[in-house]
C-alpha cells in the first residue's frame, strides 16, 4: 500500500493565497508519484486539524507558508503526534522566522548581513531611525509582506496612522543596493544561484507571486568567485539555523560583497516559484523534489 502523506497547506497568515496554490501543487505531483494523498486546509481550530490527522498518516507535506505555519507553532503539534513532517523542525523554524534572531545567529557564524535597529512605532512618529535608503520589515513574516523600501527624496514619513498589523516593533535595514541572488539548498546541496529582477520598486509580494512580477536569470550572471561565495553561504545558513529538507538563502550582491538577507525555511512550490525552478535546472524534476522531501520528512525527538 502506497504512503499516506497529508498536506498542510492554506492556513490564515498573510500568504494563505500562496499556500493554497503551493499545496496544490504538491498534491498533484505526489499523486502522480503514487502516494495516496490527502489535503487539509488549515483553519485557526487546532481540535479540527487533528481530526483530519486521524487516522494519523504516515508523513505530513507542511506547505503552509507565514506565521503559524513555518515559525514552529504547526512543528509542534506535528511533534506531539509524533508525525514526520517536511521542513525544519521548531526550533530552526521559530528562529529563521524572528528576523533579528536570525541576524544575530549569522553574524556570529561571520555571514555578512546590512546593519539593522529595531524601532518602535513611536520610533518610526519620530522621523527616520537610520540615514536613507532603508528597508521597513516586520520581525516575523515572509514573502515581503509589510516590506517598505524607503529611499532619499521619497515622500514618506510614519504619522502612525498607517494600517500596520505586524506588532509594535519593526526592523529598520539599510539598504543594499545591486542584484537580487537567491539560492535552494536541499539537504546538504545548494542547487543553484539564480538572479532576480523585476519591474517593481523591489522584489515584493507581487514580484514574487503574480504571473509575470519577475525575471529569473538562472544561473545568475556574477562573477564565479561571487557564485561559489552564495552557494557556500546559503549551505552554512541553513546549518547554522539548524535546517533540515529545503531552504532557500537570500542575498544582495552590491558589486563588491554579498549579504545574506534571511533564510526562508518554508519556500513556495507554486508554478513561479524559486526552488522548483533550481531545482529543474539540475536536473531533479519537481515529482521528484517532493517526493525526496517526503521521503526524508523527520520529527523532532
Amino acid at each position: 500500500m502506497s504512503a499516506h502523506v497529508a498536506i498542510l497547506m492554506g492556513g490564515w497568515s498573510a500568504e494563505r493565497e500562496v499556500s493554497l496554490v503551493s499545496g496544490a501543487s504538491v498534491a498533484a505531483a505526489l499523486k502522480s508519484a503514487g502516494y495516496q494523498v490527502t489535503a487539509i486546509d488549515v483553519q485557526r481550530d487546532a481540535a479540527a486539524l487533528l481530526t483530519r490527522l486521524y487516522p494519523r498518516p504516515d508523513v505530513v507535506f507542511n506547505a503552509l507558508h507565514g506565521r503559524y505555519g513555518e515559525d514552529g507553532c504547526v512543528q509542534g503539534l506535528l511533534n506531539i503526534l509524533d508525525v514526520p513532517y517536511t521542513h525544519s523542525g521548531l526550533l530552526a523554524s521559530a528562529v529563521a522566522m524572528d528576523k533579528p534572531m536570525a541576524k544575530q545567529l549569522f553574524r556570529a557564524a561571520d555571514l555578512p548581513v546590512a546593519d539593522h535597529v529595531i524601532a518602535t512605532r513611536d520610533d518610526l512618529l519620530g522621523g527616520d531611525v537610520m540615514d536613507r535608503p532603508y528597508v521597513i520589515k516586520p520581525i516575523n513574516e515572509g514573502s515581503s509582506v509589510g516590506v517598505r523600501v524607503v529611499h532619499e527624496g521619497d515622500n514618506f514619513s510614519f504619522n502612525g496612522t498607517e494600517p500596520w498589523g505586524f506588532g509594535d516593533e519593526v526592523m529598520v535595514e539599510a539598504y543594499i543596493p545591486g542584484q537580487e541572488l537567491t539560492v535552494a539548498v536541499m539537504g546538504d546541496r545548494p542547487l543553484a544561484v539564480t538572479e532576480i529582477t523585476t519591474e517593481n520598486k523591489f522584489y515584493d509580494y507581487d514580484a514574487k507571486y503574480a504571473a509575470g512580477g519577475s525575471d529569473h536569470e538562472l544561473p545568475a550572471k556574477v562573477p564565479a568567485a561571487i557564485y561559489d561565495r552564495a552557494m557556500e553561504y546559503a549551505l552554512k545558513a541553513h546549518q547554522v539555523l539548524g535546517c533540515r529538507g529545503v531552504s532557500r538563502a537570500d542575498f544582495r550582491y552590491d558589486g563588491d560583497e554579498i549579504y545574506l538577507l534571511e533564510v526562508n525555511t518554508q519556500p513556495g512550490m507554486t508554478p513561479t516559484s524559486l526552488v522548483p525552478e533550481q531545482a529543474a535546472h539540475v536536473q531533479i524534476s519537481f515529482p521528484e523534489l517532493v517526493t525526496w522531501m517526503v521521503e526524508n520528512a523527520a520529527c523532532d525527538s
